[in-house]
């Protein structure tokens, strides 16, 4: 056995044990840690493919944003794990269903590609290169690339209208009465008399003008 094919095997067992750690692990936090786990052995996967590009991508991008976001969240609130699970197996029937449909959609969609596949090796040079990947984005792929953008667009504003909300307990204020404001309009200075030697003040204040 080769040592890259040591080594596939060895990054694809992990990065299965960590993905069955995800939806197994009764605490947040560790379940995305375990997805943290599997996205470096992709990573590491795509690398013995000669896929760089995609590799980085996928560590600097996941790794680095996505799930550093998603342990933030779960930190932070307070997400009560024995609610979640009280219907779990009232779930399963239907989850085992969803599974089922979407295995034999995905062995649908490979099982031609495994038919039609050549085992001759592709040339080094059109894999994992920044330059072939734009050209096979920007070119053959431009449609589905627009979309996808216009996608997440869509998606951006409607996260951004569902969190600015009315609501009762927020302050709002017009920024044109803010900038029209003076300064006699929210300063007031006064003059207050100093403190005679007996320990008492003067009860005459004299307003400035």
């Amino acid at each position: 056995m080769e040592f890259k094919t040591a080594l596939f095997y060895v990054f694809a067992a992990i990065m299965v044990l960590a993905a069955t750690r995800v939806i197994t692990a009764r605490n947040p936090v560790h379940a995305a840690l375990f997805l943290v786990l599997a996205f470096f052995n992709a990573a590491g996967i795509w690398l013995l493919l000669e896929a760089e590009f995609l590799a980085i991508v996928l560590v600097l991008v996941y790794v680095g944003a996505v799930m550093v976001l998603f342990l933030f969240v779960v930190m932070m609130l307070d997400i009560d794990t024995e609610k979640l699970r009280a219907n779990f197996w009232g779930y399963l029937p239907v989850a085992s269903l969803v599974g089922v449909i979407i295995v034999l959609e995905m062995a649908a969609v490979l099982w031609r590609s495994f038919l039609s596949f050549d085992p001759r090796p592709a040339p080094v040079a059109s894999l994992g290169g920044t330059k072939e990947l734009g050209i096979q984005i920007y070119t053959k792929y431009i449609y589905g690339f627009e979309i996808a953008a216009v996608v997440l667009l869509v998606a951006i504003i409607a996260a951004v209208a569902l969190t600015l909300r009315k609501r009762k307990d927020t302050k709002h204020f017009d920024p044109a009465d803010a900038v029209r404001v003076k300064r006699n309009d929210r300063l007031k200075i006064v003059k207050i008399a100093p403190v005679t030697s007996r320990g008492q003040a003067e009860t005459e204040v004299k307003e400035a003008p």
